[in-house]
């Protein structure tokens, strides 16, 4: 008997569920990617995501590498592991100017024939073109591959600044080491001197320890100036920006800017240096504190502990409103050793602008 054949139609697709997600709910998740890298890959997923990609508010960019340039006579100041050079600024100039992310070749739209990159198609890329075709960027972080001021081993410098068209702020936090102690036999072996209490003592000026803390200052400011100049382009192509900082691996220094300050820097213009491309820091006060050694939390100590605040002279605001910044500049132990420098007896100073 002859078997009679059966059509089986085939079984319907099973639905895919993502597509299910509000596209609100997917941006949400894509800021808490955050790293341009990542959200370079997620644009080649779908069609879907190439479009929401643009729209992410949080972006953190990582600029771990600086082009070789073989036409420059300062090829090896360009390689954050080879010496600082000389001139700060010029340094940290080209170290901004080449800053690349690795290449993006890659991250293309998946749209046809006629799709254009979500990153422009050249061998390297500036944060600048990294960040072209992303166009609601609230809170934007950028690192830099290393700090930006040379210092002997062993020495600790971090500094902070707030910018808005100028320098609003910056706080130096240094110390000429930092080590292992006993609190017991510091305790009971060294007790407190006069000096240790609040008093620089007179050696501070005569061994080039005042020298030592006027270079730090001095080189941190430039550095600063230097950042917040370079970031112009970005602030101008992005007006959504309500947030934005600038930092680096080493954890040496930290520019930022807030909502005030951005719309500051769109309404005023910024004046550059007269020598240098960077913005010119305006007259100003600092304040020095300094203790010859603090005791840290974790059993870290610190020598030769320098706190310096620096504000813009003539500002408005009561002592206490002018120094609040202070408090929250640094984390962990760093915050508990400006704590310390606080208590401390304080010297005024006044710097010209530069």
């Amino acid at each position: 008997m002859q078997s009679k054949s059966r059509i089986h139609a085939d079984p319907p697709l099973p639905q895919d569920q993502f597509d299910r997600i509000p596209d609100s709910l997917v941006i949400l998740i894509l800021n808490k990617v955050a790293d341009v890298r990542a959200l370079g890959r997620c644009s080649v997923v779908s069609k879907r995501f190439n479009s929401l990609v643009t729209y992410v508010h949080d972006v953190y960019v990582k600029i771990d590498r600086v082009i070789s340039v073989d036409s420059d006579p300062f090829d090896e100041s360009l390689n954050p592991a080879s010496p600082k050079p000389r001139s700060l600024f010029s340094h940290l100039l080209r170290l901004m100017l080449l800053a690349i992310l690795k290449p993006f070749n890659h991250i293309r739209n998946p749209g046809g024939g006629n799709s254009r990159p979500l990153i422009p198609q050249v061998s390297h890329h500036s944060p600048v073109q990294v960040l072209k075709n992303f166009t609601h960027i609230r809170n934007l972080c950028m690192e830099l591959p290393a700090g930006d001021v040379g210092t002997e081993d062993g020495v600790l410098l971090k500094w902070r600044a707030e910018f808005g068209s100028t320098l609003q702020s910056c706080v130096i936090l240094g110390g000429t080491r930092m080590d292992r102690h006993n609190a017991v036999d510091r305790d009971h072996s060294n007790p407190a001197t006069e000096e240790e209490i609040g008093n620089i003592p007179e050696s501070f000026y005569t061994n080039g320890g005042l020298k030592l803390r006027v270079v730090w200052t001095i080189s941190s400011l430039i550095a600063a100036s230097t950042r917040h100049y370079l970031l112009r382009p970005i602030i101008k192509n992005h007006p959504t920006l309500r947030s934005l900082v600038l930092t680096d691996s080493d954890d040496q220094g930290t520019l930022t800017m807030g909502v005030e300050q951005l719309r500051e820097f769109r309404e005023k213009p910024v004046a550059a240096s007269a020598t240098a491309n960077r913005t010119q820091v305006p007259a100003s006060n600092m304040k020095l504190r300094y203790a010859p050694y603090i005791e840290l939390p974790g059993g870290m100590g610190m020598q030769g502990a320098t706190l310096v605040a620096i504000r813009p002279s003539g500002e408005a605001g009561g002592g206490s409103r002018k120094e609040a910044f202070l408090d929250s500049a640094f984390d962990g132990s760093f915050r508990a050793a400006v704590n310390a420098l606080l208590t401390r007896r304080t010297y005024l100073l006044e710097m010209n602008g530069f």
